[in-house]
């Protein structure tokens, strides 16, 4: 929950605190964020997340037929356009017969059971705000509909290209980009400042969700049926697109999860500049996006030593311990350290340096 709860936009307060809470049990990456955010981007930032998270829950759900889920992204989209007139209950009603049952429900589908609730937080934002976040939100929305019309026939996605993934990539996670900046530029930024920001803000969603797709490919295949390692790739390396986690490939799959993470690192330099460049206003604290950032950074590093780890399903992920030294160190940093803690990072687990200094 945000240390900041007085200072909050005017909302039901049980609707915002449940807001709060949800963002804490369905993305521990966003839930730091918004324990780092000041008020009002805290709640700014988390309702928005949450909107985005709905869309995404249906999309990834394997037990939802493609084009059930196409539909319900298209009523979910509208119900989001200030100018149609779907209200969110249209949504709500038709997404009912997919929900889990009320004591089976993961934290994804208790938020998508409670989608009235999140509008109804949202709709008391101040409209300046809505303004801002209902385009990139309805964009990725779109985007993904899209996507999964795409692959309808194949029962889930099937990534066919470098440029077919950097698209999906863009719906998924530039659009939050996009979401990020609309916020933090309204009012008064100077022309250079703001197209910079715009220039780069693409290029931090695209970094962030292509270490997750590289990170997740066990998972993201036997839990969701998608295949987000480019088909040319994995031809390249000798692998059936369908025997991507299957053990006599993982040696071939392993050098493709390299690949896309070396990608994902051609990434990291506009991102940087874009943490550099983001105003620090209305809430908005470096803190926020530079943690995400460097535990990219370390994630890369984890992916390029053992890329086989994310087709066993033995996972690659950084420690907790690094975790907490970054949170740490980024709550009391400037952007002046964000190049020097990225280089470290990027060589090893942050603790461990900062032990050894010590």
């Amino acid at each position: 929950m945000s240390r900041h709860a007085d200072a909050r936009p005017p909302a039901t307060d049980d609707d915002l605190d449940w807001c709060h809470d949800a963002v804490q049990g369905v993305s521990r990456t966003f839930a730091l964020t918004v324990d780092v955010l000041d008020e009002p981007m805290a709640s700014h930032i988390c309702i928005g997340y949450l909107l985005c998270r709905i869309a995404d829950t249906v999309e990834d759900s394997s037990s939802i037929a493609p084009d059930e889920q196409a539909h319900l992204l298209r009523l979910y989209d509208r119900a989001l356009d200030p100018d149609d007139d779907t209200t969110v209950d249209e949504f709500v009603h038709a997404v009912q017969p997919h929900l889990p049952p009320e004591g089976e429900q993961s934290d994804d589908w208790m938020v998508v059971a409670n989608t009235a609730r999140v509008f109804r937080t949202f709709e008391a934002l101040p409209e300046d705000v809505r303004e801002a976040v209902t385009p990139p939100v309805r964009e990725l929305v779109s985007g993904m509909a899209m996507f999964v019309e795409r692959y309808s026939q194949t029962g889930g996605l099937r990534i066919q290209s470098r440029e077919e993934l950097e698209e999906y990539c863009y719906y998924a996670a530039g659009t939050v980009g996009n979401l990020i900046t609309n916020l933090v530029t309204r009012g008064n930024v100077d022309s250079e400042r703001r197209s910079r920001l715009y220039d780069t803000a693409e290029e931090f969603g695209l970094l962030l969700q292509l270490v997750n797709i590289a990170k997740d490919v066990h998972d993201d295949y036997t839990s969701e049926n998608n295949v987000y390692l480019p088909a040319d790739w994995l031809d390249e390396a000798g692998v059936p697109q369908e025997e991507v986690v299957s053990p006599e490939h993982n040696d071939r799959t392993a050098s493709v999860v390299k690949r896309t993470a070396d990608h994902a690192k051609s990434f990291l330099d506009d991102a940087q500049t874009y943490l550099e460049t983001v105003p620090l206003r209305e809430g908005n604290t470096l803190a926020a996006w530079a943690i995400p950032f460097l535990l990219a950074v370390g994630t890369l590093r984890e992916l390029v030593a053992n890329p086989e780890h994310a087709v066993t399903g033995e996972g690659v992920k950084i420690s907790r311990q690094e975790v907490f030294a970054v949170v740490t160190e980024m709550n009391g940093s400037g952007s002046e350290s964000l190049a020097e803690m990225r280089e470290i990072i990027s060589r090893q687990p942050f603790h461990r340096a900062t032990t050894n200094a010590d």
